[in-house]
């Protein structure tokens, strides 16, 4: 595996996570530039190595997902022999992921006092379901359970009576892009005292820590947000609307932009009842009703023009193939192109950030890394990190 560039170009970060909050961390740092050796159980490896369909060959398409740029070793945490090269590792590392049940990693003999022992200046995230303490914390963390009950799907569905989970498991993503950004800014922290320390969060943390003006509507207004389907709750008219083959989503987000939209439309913006954002969120359904009827007139793509040419922010609902057939998703890094060990070529989803030096020679440069490695087999790697371990 060639060395990564980016930002964390030359930090070691082991990975013992499994299923895809604690992966999804790991593949974050991996992708700014950091060596991720993941570190899995003999025989079966991560748990979302069997998870499937759909399959390609032997390869769960859920594993390759959230594991790229990645090395691979397998340990028995339990033998002695693979004790002593997890402990090399530790005392060579700069990050240690783990999503074990509260408890589990210290019954295996690394709690954080033993891991201190071997790398004072390890950084640490841990991940747990519903956290660490707390009269719930030992319990198992599952996506659309804590999407359940972090409160998202009373938010999401078409109605209150029709509580959704969301498309993607959004609490382990989040759980794991929050343990990214702890783990980052611990490293930073190192730089100035010289001690690593624990960085610790959960999917129920992701879910909470998200809850913006839904949160704020309860704890501040004491109102309890319901799902209401497609349409915004605080700002209208916000949302998917049907014209005369399909639907067009808008975003009505200020009074200019309303003025600009009824002038688009040849609708008065001072309509009594209408005038006011408020007033049109609280209109509700007569609101939806007015702009479906004006909008019957159009075909999609007609109203998109229409629609722009009115600066109203607009625009279609994708499906994943037309997402990642549509030449913005490109333009933006956000496929990759990797050679996988059995599988031969492989586009994968990319990374979300891209990085410029302002100052170069002939202007900003971008200094994003371009060059990725697919996710591993299982134990691929083991050669290659017991020399890196020995030399």
């Amino acid at each position: 595996m060639s060395a990564g560039t980016g930002p964390l170009a030359g930090y070691v970060v082991l990975d013992l996570t499994r299923a895809l909050a604690g992966p999804h961390a790991g593949m974050m740092l991996g992708d700014l530039g950091a060596r991720v050796i993941k570190v899995e159980q003999p025989g079966t490896g991560d748990d979302t190595r069997g998870w499937g369909p759909p399959f390609v060959g032997s390869e769960s398409t859920y594993f390759l997902s959230c594991n790229r740029n990645k090395q691979s070793i397998a340990l028995d945490l339990k033998d002695g022999q693979d004790r002593e090269t997890f402990e090399a590792l530790v005392a060579r590392a700069d990050v240690l992921l783990e999503n074990f049940r509260a408890g589990v990693l210290d019954r295996l003999g690394f709690s954080t006092a033993r891991l201190r022992e071997l790398n004072p200046r390890l950084v640490v995230l841990s991940i747990t379901g519903f956290g660490h303490d707390g009269p719930e914390g030992g319990r198992a963390g599952y996506d659309q359970i804590a999407q359940g009950e972090a409160g998202l799907m009373s938010l999401t569905g078409s109605g209150p009576d029709d509580p959704q989970r969301v498309g993607v498991p959004i609490g382990d993503l989040l759980a794991g892009m929050y343990g990214a950004f702890g783990v980052v800014s611990a490293l930073l922290e190192r730089e100035r005292t010289g001690r690593g320390q624990v960085v610790r969060t959960s999917l129920l943390a992701g879910i909470v820590g998200v809850h913006a003006f839904q949160g704020t509507r309860w704890t501040v207004a004491g109102e309890v947000g319901r799902a209401q389907g497609n349409h915004h709750p605080s700002i209208a008219p916000y949302g998917l609307f049907r014209c005369k083959d399909g639907h067009v989503q808008i975003a009505v987000g200020s009074e200019s932009l309303w003025q600009r939209f009824c002038a688009g439309f040849g609708l008065d913006p001072r309509e009594p009842g209408l005038a006011l954002n408020a007033d049109r969120v609280a209109a509700g359904p007569r609101l939806v009703e007015r702009i479906e009827a004006v909008f019957a007139a159009y075909a999609a793509e007609d109203l998109l023009e229409r629609l722009s040419e009115a600066g109203v922010p607009a625009g279609r609902v994708r499906n994943l193939q037309e997402v990642y057939d549509w030449p913005q998703t490109r333009s933006q890094g956000l496929l990759v192109d990797v050679e996988h060990e059995s599988l031969g070529p492989l586009t994968l989803p990319g990374p979300p950030l891209r990085f410029f030096d302002p100052a170069g020679p002939d202007g900003e440069v971008e200094t994003t890394r371009t060059e990725h490695a697919a996710p591993p087999v299982l134990n691929a790697d083991e050669e290659e990190i017991r020399r890196w371990l020995t030399g």
